[in-house]
């Protein structure tokens, strides 16, 4: 897909003024909030926007899919990837090598979500590495073998396409992982961490920011950071003062595919101006304005997930009689968007769109029987109306 330059907006309904300094803003007792013409933000010169450990994570996610792909991978070179310990030789990057960080860590992981409730978490986080070691046991041994209904192997797409890799019911593990990462990993920790009042007002955090106390050794508030890292789970690959997006193979890439449906445009915009405006705010010490984008941007990001899997149950729908391999990956990624509609947020709420017991129920109705080589056109019409349902677009929209 075509790169796309997302288009700066002004948002009517508040008024701006010119600023591009944290020391600029005054804090009268109602402060006019600024947006800046960009996402940069500075204090006493010096840039105060850091959000390194979400561009170390993408990265790595980013290798973990290709590995996936690799049939000389081992699970325990997989696993490593997935659940990295500092200092390992997981990666290609040398930096990433030495990261402290790791994907399982922040997986399903989110303080609203995920913190008081370690049996959920704890299940996501098995289905992952479930679909990594299947992928090895089942997937790579077959890796020349054509599959059919209940044998795993490789299915060419019609016409010499690409070929794709699938267990016995038709699933790419590597494309659940993928996909099941948007949700798990970036949408999760978005929404339902890093702009949730539980991180930006813990401690401290409050009166640190009132008072401009930054954190140690550091340009930034507590606050400021934890804003920036939500912010850096979509563009820590791109550019935050230009972005371009399709930059990375989660959450940044289908930003921009959704974008790019005619029925959407304008989405990527609407989600980049919350994410500045909602900083500003910070820096305005204006919470309500900081909170009313926290909730654009939980709608914004949570359509962004129901569009594409509605997508691609849709366009799934098209191949099942002709061209098995083009359904089964298509169905392989509405898979995982379905699977991440559990980390969705209802702007103004602590709830999913789709609990975690509704999207085992969809998941469920998929691969009931040999999965996707029984799967109907009715099935598929059922979720992708289900799912349309609880939005603001038809399936048909999003399907086209």
């Amino acid at each position: 897909m075509k790169k796309i330059v997302i288009g700066l907006l002004a948002i009517s309904n508040i008024i701006f003024v010119s600023c591009s300094s944290d020391d600029d803003v005054t804090t009268p007792v109602d402060p006019a909030v600024v947006a800046p013409a960009t996402y940069a933000f500075s204090r006493d010169g010096i840039s105060t926007v850091d959000y390194n450990g979400q561009t170390t994570r993408i990265e790595m996610g980013d290798e973990l899919i290709s590995a996936l792909t690799d049939n000389t991978k081992t699970e325990a070179q997989l696993d490593g990837m997935f659940a990295h310990i500092e200092g390992e030789n997981n990666f290609s990057d040398a930096d990433l090598n030495a990261s402290n960080k790791s994907i399982r860590s922040k997986t399903a992981a989110s303080s609203d979500y995920f913190s008081a409730n370690t049996t959920d978490a704890n299940a996501i986080k098995a289905d992952f590495d479930t679909w990594i070691a299947n992928q090895v046991t089942e997937v790579f041994p077959n890796w020349n073998i054509i599959a059919t209904a209940g044998n795993a192997g490789n299915l060419q797409e019609a016409g010499g396409g690409a070929t794709r890799y699938i267990n016995g019911k038709g699933l790419e593990y590597n494309q659940a992982v993928n996909k099941g990462l948007i949700g798990a990993l970036m949408v999760d920790q978005i929404l339902n961490n890093y702009v949730s009042t539980s991180v930006l007002d813990a401690g401290t955090n409050r009166a640190d920011n009132d008072a401009g106390i930054v954190a140690e050794g550091k340009s930034y508030t507590n606050m400021e950071h934890k804003w920036d890292e939500a912010f850096g789970y979509l563009y820590g690959t791109d550019n935050a003062e230009n972005p371009i997006l399709n930059e990375d193979s989660f959450l940044n890439k289908y930003v921009s595919r959704v974008e790019n449906d005619a029925d959407f445009t304008g989405i990527a915009s609407e989600i980049y101006e919350a994410f500045k405006l909602g900083r500003a705010a910070i820096v305005a010490k204006n919470y309500t304005v900081r909170d009313a984008q926290a909730n654009i941007i939980r709608e914004k990001i949570s359509e962004i997930i129901a569009i594409r899997a509605v997508y691609y149950l849709q366009q799934a729908k098209n191949f099942l009689d002709s061209d098995k391999a083009a359904a089964f990956h298509d169905l392989s990624e509405g898979f995982g968007f379905i699977y991440s509609l559990q980390f969705t947020r209802k702007p103004g709420t602590n709830e999913p769109y789709f609990t975690k017991s509704e999207v085992d129920g969809f998941i469920a109705e998929l691969m009931i029987g040999n999965g996707f080589w029984d799967v109907t056109p009715a099935t598929l019409d059922e979720i992708s109306n289900t799912i349309s349902a609880e939005f603001n677009f038809t399936t048909a929209q999003a399907g086209s």
